[in-house]
């Protein structure tokens, strides 16, 4: 079956065919760094994450770049973002920059998030973005202002609004805030912007001291990197007008090349119906997330959802995601304790059927643009008929439980990232505890063989105080981390 994904562009379900056979350029904005992630970002990266695993998985050499923006998102009232955290910290504008940069790539690092193969900053190229302004002036596309402030003139472009569905003259005429000075038309934007003495994050340029517009940045960083036209462009679809139209209306003007081919959007994270936003104090930040639930429940909850649609945040809906988290490990830990005792035969062998057939499931719903949320559904009726194996008191060789195993780490672990390699615990003293915690279950084994059964209950619950649960079966006793 092949890859197929809604292109935003063409507003179509279309067939992915990228552009060099065998490879996938893909370019996502990243976050603008002047404050900690919250959950709305990961349900961005974690949903991109998920894509370029399985563009991966399918074979695909992918070139991932995701931006930094340390420069040039300005606020409604014209301030930059990062400007106002330094002020409000007493800090230089870089050393918000740094911090809350190590923070977003902690935060994506403990969710599982593969790290791009590029993070560009837009500080670090500024002489890009003049160059890029430059050829556009001398093209006719823009133009300078007394105050020494770039204008893309959006007239030049006719496809302007061909992304967001926007049309120009409704834009032209539908505005009814003050016109800056210098603007011929109200829907231009921002290029260049001259700074003044106060504004600390300025350099050089033909048109005097300034910093480039936000926009410009991820247009001149995307084609440096990816060329001028490449495969995938995401972000969330919050930023789908104005900042992916103006993307798509200075880099066409200047290279008179398609920009992006295909255009996968996010649908946004809310509260309570309103979207997440640290702009309206709703957030959540990801380590505030992370503290009340493991990385994998997170990521569950974030794929309960399609990629492209949004999805509400709730104490409540996190707890149910976790939950269905933990019973898709169940059968998992299972067959991990089973594996070392299990007989070196070919019985049970039979259910490799089953297996396939819920892999092809799997494999269907990915195809059918990342349906993450379906394939999670399959990999919960695999866990049905897993865990019914399990349970049925036949024997089971090695050989099927280890392709049991295999295909819960390729599916779950692999592609969605939500099964982990090692289920006890993280960190370097995992295999220190799972020792400790195997000790504790053989000496409640010893108290039970020798009748001294508040021994063994006092074991098991302190165990449970600890969150840390045992189930007695046939074969010996497991324990799983709730």
């Amino acid at each position: 079956m092949p890859l197929t994904v809604f292109n935003r562009l063409t507003r179509q379900k279309e067939t992915f065919v990228p552009l060099v056979e065998g490879q996938v350029r893909m370019y996502v904005c990243g976050p603008t760094v002047y404050d900690h992630a919250h959950v709305g970002h990961a349900k961005t990266y974690v949903s991109f994450d998920v894509i370029l695993r399985y563009l991966r998985y399918r074979g695909y050499r992918v070139r991932y770049v995701q931006n930094i923006t340390d420069v040039g998102h300005l606020l409604d009232t014209g301030e930059d973002r990062i400007l106002k955290k330094a002020g409000a910290l007493s800090l230089e504008p870089m050393e918000v920059v740094e911090a809350y940069t190590r923070s977003y790539f902690e935060d994506m690092d403990a969710l599982g998030v593969i790290r791009p193969d590029i993070s560009p900053r837009a500080s670090g190229h500024v002489p890009e973005q003049i160059a890029m302004t430059q050829a556009l002036i001398e093209k006719g596309h823009a133009y300078v202002t007394p105050q020494g402030d770039v204008y893309f003139d959006v007239t030049t472009f006719p496809e302007y609004g061909k992304l967001s569905g926007q049309d120009l003259e409704e834009l032209m005429g539908g505005v009814r805030v003050e016109v800056a000075e210098g603007k011929r038309n109200p829907a231009d934007f921002a290029l260049w912007r001259h700074a003044g003495p106060e504004h600390l994050m300025q350099w050089d340029s033909p048109w005097g001291r300034g910093f480039p517009g936000w926009h410009i940045e991820c247009s001149a960083m995307s084609m440096k990197y990816l060329g001028q036209t490449f495969d995938i462009h995401g972000g969330g679809l919050e930023n789908r007008f104005p900042h992916n139209e103006c993307e798509i209306a200075q880099a066409e003007a200047l290279t008179g090349q398609p920009f992006a081919r295909y255009w996968l959007l996010t649908g946004s994270l809310t509260v309570d119906g309103v979207k997440m936003s640290k702009s309206l104090g709703n957030f959540i930040t990801v380590k505030e997330a992370l503290a009340r639930t493991r990385p994998e429940a997170l990521r569950a909850f974030l794929l309960s959802s399609h990629y492209s649609s949004p999805i509400d945040y709730s104490a409540e809906a996190l707890e149910a995601a976790e939950k269905g988290w933990e019973r898709l490990l169940v059968p998992v830990r299972l067959l991990r304790h089973m594996l070392p005792k299990a007989p070196d035969s070919e019985a049970a062998m039979g259910f490799q059927t089953v297996l396939d057939e819920h892999k092809a499931r799997f494999l269907e719903a990915m195809d059918d643009d990342f349906n993450a949320p379906v394939a999670i559904s399959a990999l919960h009726d695999l866990t049905r008929e897993v865990n019914t194996l399990l349970n049925s008191g036949e024997e089971i060789g090695r050989p099927i439980l280890e392709r049991i195993d295999s295909l819960y780490r390729e599916l779950g672990g692999q592609i969605l990232g939500i099964v982990p390699d090692r289920l006890e615990a993280e960190g370097m003293d995992a295999e220190r505890l799972d020792g400790l915690i195997r000790l504790l279950i053989e000496m409640r084994a010893e108290a039970r063989a020798e009748k001294n059964y508040a021994r063994a209950d006092a074991i098991r619950g302190r165990l449970a105080e600890l969150g840390i649960a045992l189930e007695d079966r046939p074969d010996g006793t497991i324990y799983r981390l709730e």
